[in-house]
């Protein structure tokens, strides 16, 4: 059990909940988190959005009972983690990286650019964030990267500077990931794409997130969620 220290409403349907956490953990992965004994519902798999001094937070968007439950947290609450699970994304020293995410799919990409910055401060970082409509969280990307560029309503994709060698980690709608992998791998640019497939156990032992590939079906929660562009197969 965790102790909620905040749940904050950032906008619309989306929420940022803190909780007490004293453990090991690496970006990219996820936590199966519940606030609920008696219901049958099942844990939820939600990503790391930041992890500093004790402190874990999960941005999350509502879209049924589970994360409905979720979002009427409050200070002082408590609530169920399991993790971190997954292999998260790889922790590169010197190369420049390119970070891309829609929707809610950013969460994991905030602290993936804080942990590359910590390793390497010199490196150069590039992020690139699609939006439907205008968001707070361009604020808090802001605040704390340099190089962010924003696209709201219209196609990220089309912003992102391809180069031969260079790495990209993205995050976001399938549609948005695929055409990064596309590209990706068209010019020669290396591609960690994180999946995002309904769980229900996070640790593998049901194959209810099966993600498919060139090497055949993988687990998203144990092999994954985090997998190289020209591995995943689309559609």
């Amino acid at each position: 059990m965790a102790k909620v220290k905040d749940n904050v409403h950032v906008h619309d349907n989306i929420y940022l909940l803190s909780v007490e956490y004293n453990g090991i953990c690496k970006m990219g992965q996820f936590f199966m988190l519940r606030c609920w004994e008696l219901d049958p519902l099942l844990s939820r798999p939600i990503s790391i959005f930041d992890y500093e001094d004790g402190e874990l937070k999960f941005l999350y968007q509502v879209v049924g009972k589970g994360t409905e439950k979720l979002s009427r947290l409050v200070k002082g609450d408590e609530i169920t983690l399991h993790g971190p699970y997954g292999n998260g994304f790889p922790y590169l020293e010197k190369c420049e990286i390119t970070l891309a995410g829609g929707g809610i799919g950013i969460a994991p990409l905030f602290y993936a650019g804080r942990e590359l910055n910590r390793i390497n401060p010199n490196r150069k970082l590039n992020i690139f964030l699609g939006f439907r409509e205008k968001s707070p969280l361009i604020d808090v990307f802001k605040e704390q990267f340099q190089n962010v560029i924003v696209d709201i309503g219209g196609v990220i994709t089309d912003e992102i500077i391809y180069k031969k060698e260079s790495v990209i980690y993205t995050c976001g709608p399938e549609v948005m990931m695929q055409k990064i992998c596309e590209e990706g791998m068209n010019s020669g640019a290396t591609v960690y794409a994180s999946v995002e497939k309904r769980m229900a156990c996070g640790v593998g032992a049901c194959l209810g997130c099966t993600c498919k590939t060139v090497n055949g079906n993988k687990r998203t929660c144990k092999d994954g969620p985090v997998f190289l562009g020209d591995e995943i197969i689309y559609g």
